[in-house]
């Protein structure tokens, strides 16, 4: 098994008020709903347990199971780090990251920034190629959530 990892960071101005995005982004049913690939996230106290299923990289599905640490500073901050001590089995996945949010006059700037480290079957010398089809796969989810979560709320970005 290798180590990779990806990151990535994103903002916008979104149509609708701090209480709803925050209010979206704290239920675990609906973070599940609107994000492709993820199965499902159960609440168990200050952690999420994050389920995802069948993610594709190289020709190949995985699946992917793993615990965070949910640190919620309604309604501004969310904080998320990977906390596999609590989990249940070996975890081979995880994220670090936060979401931010903050009143404009258009609505909410939400900001989001993630890590995603995940180990793999395959060489190191494919760090290349898996790095590619881990961005691609964390772009799609980002896209998808994002217009879900804008659908949701029936807003928009400004």
């Amino acid at each position: 098994m290798t180590s990779f990892t990806t990151s990535t960071r994103t903002h916008a101005v979104v149509t609708a008020s701090q209480d709803e995005v925050w209010a979206t982004l704290t239920d675990p049913d609906l973070v599940a709903r609107f994000t492709p690939f993820l199965r499902t996230v159960r609440e168990r106290g200050e952690h999420w347990v994050w389920e995802l299923a069948r993610v594709p990289v190289l020709g190949r599905s995985f699946t992917f199971t793993f615990t965070e640490r949910m640190t919620f500073d309604e309604p501004h901050r969310i904080d998320f780090t990977h906390d596999p001590e609590v989990g249940h089995g070996d975890e081979t996945a995880g994220v670090d990251g936060w979401y931010s949010l903050s009143p404009q006059a258009e609505g909410t700037c939400l900001e989001t920034s993630m890590a995603i480290s995940v180990e793999l079957p395959f060489p190191g010398i494919t760090r290349p190629a898996v790095t590619t089809a881990m961005k691609g796969v964390v772009a799609l989810m980002g896209q998808r959530f994002s217009h879900n979560l804008l659908e949701h709320l029936g807003a928009r970005t400004a």
